[in-house]
């Protein structure tokens, strides 16, 4: 298993990722795929959708080897979501 290597610091990642969801894929998958997981390599703006993390980094990682990857949530702000948000009280 390789050993990716960073490239890039954590808001230059985040810049290019975002730029490239906003001006290139953003409207090829938001409309069908709400609360997806999108892997962006931001060298390439190769992209995979997938329902998790993993998969789509799986995915991003078997057609570009040497990806720089960012995620996003189709939809959301965020990626992971932390705290007891949608978890009902028991009685």
């Amino acid at each position: 298993m390789a050993v990716h290597q960073r490239r890039y610091s954590k808001e230059e990642l985040a810049r290019r990722g975002k730029e490239l969801y906003e001006s290139q894929i953003r409207q090829q998958v938001e409309p069908n795929n709400f609360g997806k997981i999108v892997a962006i390599d931001i060298e390439t703006g190769t992209f995979e959708v997938a329902d998790d993390t993993l998969v789509a980094s799986d995915r991003l990682l078997e057609r570009c080897p040497d990806a720089q990857t960012w995620f996003i949530r189709i939809g959301h702000r965020g990626v992971h979501r932390f705290g007891w948000h949608g978890v009902s009280e028991r009685a």
